[in-house]
């Protein structure tokens, strides 16, 4: 392990701008525009430039990420580049999180807003840190050239030594007073991608010592002088109300100190503060309490999926138009219908929710894991009428996400404030959800049922797709909401349907339940890539063609897929004979721009099927760091087997079911398959990884299974429709 795996550090907005003899490079980007980074202080003529890299002189090298690290390696990926364009030694690279500040750290792919999502980490940062890096480079030869009277083209950089061919160097923490007195290059250029030798190899992440080791502070490890507990008793129905509590029992327990109700616009609830964790659930666990349920959900989850698949056979809004899919019905030699039907699911997270707050007077602090910067500051400000430049957010480890912390609402930050504010002290207030409240008082990945059709001629084309989503929207009332009846997050997967087919039709219909739905893992790619690939499996099924070759003359037009197909075939062995206990099912899928093409492997046993293995092909442009592509394609693949096999949250009138992981159960070590990835060579500027590899991996056990005896699998999970494996 290198000495940069042990580093990782967290920064506060005032250790970026404090003085000393330290080198940090910022630079403004014309292109996002002055809404995005501009202060007011810019129509006077000047620029305000993000700092995204700082060199001191004791030769350290910060690279100051934007985007939390949630255990996806961003703060690797993000410390590369940056390295890349240094040509700095991996052992002098550290990396802190970036305070909250969306005039400098805003997300390019969000707007004005600072967040990590989308698996926009290093997509939306490749060219910024690439122009960073380069920035700081050029000042670094600038400063040596100078000092030695030299010309600057005849010094290089290797292993973080700045050198001239006369045989003088410098490391740099040698020449960062000098560089600091020169002024920043208006243009640099980055190195072109044909002269990276760190870019595109394997390096140790920067965060697995101090996580190894325990030294890597998340928000449930984080304390501070005079810290209470707060623990949350929530109704059991959404939409239920506070009505009466009594606390003389939870106030008898030793370290409680307050019991509170609250309200905030997710939820209202009765918090139990104390000393200390074990003093505060004790104490929740003691509370009587009247709940209002006039107005809370109380439908059951198979209620929901009859009025779903009512609204399946209807017409709904159009998503995308093409051609006339009536008329091609009518021509055509055969059609296919299916229904798919998806649960709700939890984001399980390793660490519940949690956060921190201090509340001061017109200030609040915050400290977590934090993934929604900008929206949280705003949803805290507008609890205590503040302004949202006065809510300082302390960036810490988060323990997994799948998307929950990034919840525009706020939820669990706001539920904190509340309470503070509720108690009224000054003295910092640490939420903790235990496991049941985060699963039932959650936001989940919307229930889904799709309805899809299509026909073909008597050649076996498709010549008609007809594609009906029944679910909730996710942005609806968001800051993402574009008005639009069309929320983008239901329809993605099928309204870009790579597959050419000249008569298409998508249609939404968009349901309105007190469920509160949030994006999971790779959102409307979730639902929409089992359906669109086990239904183009049907048909290959049913006019008895090949899976892979029918999808090869669908692809015409889009190489980049035709590409990872042809190469997960080949690698998976698709074209060659197989043993009679071998089984493979295919799939293939863009999300977040990247192109992930799966290959699951069963074998027959006298238990059933057993998953083997998984080859898996991907096109992500760049690979800045194969190691952690791997990891994230193995990782997406257990996350999605996880809910294809078992995941799902069910109501009943109106109270989620599960609780825990005894019923809401994840996948095993030992029940994970082999994974094998390969990466398909690209010089295109680098696309999402964190979640591509999530969505492929159901339909292509689906299609698997579907081999055994014919019977196509129209619903998840698998083991609520009696299919196991071994």
């Amino acid at each position: 392990m290198s000495a940069a795996e042990d580093s990782m550090i967290h920064a506060t907005r005032r250790d970026v701008l404090k003085g000393g003899a330290v080198l940090t490079v910022g630079l403004w980007l014309p292109s996002v525009g002055a809404q995005a980074n501009e202060p007011a202080a810019a129509k006077a003529g000047t620029f305000v430039p993000n700092a995204f890299v700082r060199i001191g002189e004791d030769n350290i090298v910060t690279v100051l990420s934007k985007h939390t690290e949630m255990g996806q390696g961003s703060y690797t990926g993000l410390a590369t580049i940056v390295a890349e364009e240094l040509d700095a030694d991996w052992n002098q690279i550290r990396v802190e999180g970036a305070p909250a500040d969306a005039k400098l750290y805003n997300n390019l792919a969000f707007g004005p807003f600072q967040g990590t999502g989308g698996s926009t980490a290093i997509a939306n940062s490749y060219e910024q840190l690439k122009n960073a890096g380069a920035t700081a480079r050029a000042m670094l030869v600038t400063a040596a050239a100078n000092r030695w009277q030299v010309p600057a083209n005849e010094i290089t950089i290797a292993s973080g030594v700045v050198q001239h061919k006369s045989g003088k160097s410098a490391r740099f923490g040698e020449l960062v007073a000098d560089a600091s007195k020169l002024p920043v290059p208006t243009e640099v250029k980055p190195k072109d991608p044909s002269a990276y030798n760190r870019i595109g190899k394997s390096a140790p992440r920067v965060d697995s010592r101090a996580k190894s080791t325990g030294k890597a502070i998340f928000t449930q490890d984080f304390k501070l002088p005079g810290m209470l507990t707060a623990v949350v008793a929530h109704p059991p129905r959404f939409g239920g109300k506070v009505k009466s509590f009594d606390a003389s029992k939870a106030k008898e327990i030793k370290g409680v100190k307050s019991v509170v109700a609250f309200e905030t616009p997710a939820r209202s609830g009765v918090a139990v503060v104390a000393t200390d964790f074990w003093a505060a659930k004790k104490g929740r666990d003691a509370l009587s309490i009247e709940w209002d349920e006039s107005n809370a959900f109380k439908q059951s989850s198979d209620e929901m999926l009859k009025q779903y698949r009512e609204l399946s056979r209807k017409p709904g809004d159009i998503a995308k138009q093409e051609g006339d899919v009536e008329k091609a019905f009518a021509s055509a030699a055969r059609t296919f219908e299916a229904t798919y039907e998806f649960p709700y699911l939890a984001h399980a997270t390793m660490e519940p929710m949690n956060c921190v707050v201090q509340i001061g007077q017109g200030t609040c602090e915050v400290w977590n894991g934090e993934q929604f910067q900008t929206a949280d500051q705003m949803a805290i400000a507008t609890m205590l009428n503040i302004a949202p430049k006065d809510v300082k957010i302390n960036q810490l480890f988060a323990g997994g996400s799948f998307g929950r912390r990034a919840n525009p609402a706020g939820d669990y930050l706001v539920e904190t404030v509340a309470i503070a504010k509720a108690i009224g002290t000054s003295d910092p207030v640490k939420l903790v959800w235990t496991r049941e409240e985060d699963m039932r008082a959650g936001y989940y990945r919307p229930m889904y049922v799709h309805w899809l059709k299509a026909g073909v001629d008597a050649q076996g084309k498709i010549i008609a797709w007809q594609h009906r989503i029944v679910g909730q929207s996710i942005t609806r009332g968001t800051l993402f909401d574009s008005k639009s009846k069309i929320d983008f997050t239901s329809v993605e997967g099928a309204q870009n349907l790579p597959y050419h087919v000249p008569n298409l039709l998508v249609e939404l219909h968009t349901t309105e339940p007190q469920v509160p739905v949030l994006w999971w893992r790779s959102v409307g790619s979730t639902h929409t890539a089992f359906s669109t690939e086990c239904f183009l499996d049907d048909i290959a099924r049913g006019t008895k063609q090949d899976p892979c070759a029918l999808r090869r003359s669908l692809l015409e037009k889009h190489p980049r897929h035709l590409a990872v197909l042809d190469l997960v075939a080949e690698k998976a062995g698709w074209n060659k004979k197989r043993a009679t206990d071998e089984i493979y099912g295919l799939a293939l899928h863009e999300s977040f721009n990247s192109v992930v093409g799966q290959v699951a492997k069963l074998k027959k046993t006298p238990n059933g099927p057993k998953l083997v293995s998984v080859v898996c092909a991907v096109d992500c442009g760049i690979a800045v760091n194969p190691n952690i592509i791997a990891m994230q394609m193995e990782s997406g693949i257990g996350y999605g087997l996880s809910a294809a096999l078992m995941g799902a949250v069910t109501f009943k009138e109106g109270q989620v079911e599960q609780s825990n992981f005894d019923d809401y159960p994840v996948l095993r070590i030992n029940e994970m398959p082999a994974v094998e990835t390969h990466i398909v060579p690209s010089k295109n500027k680098p696309t999402g990884v964190g979640e591509p590899g999530t969505p492929v991996i159901a339909p292509a056990l689906a299609n698997a299974l579907a081999q055994i005896d014919g019977k196509p699998i129209h619903a998840l999970p698998l083991s609520a429709h009696g299919v196991k494996l071994a």
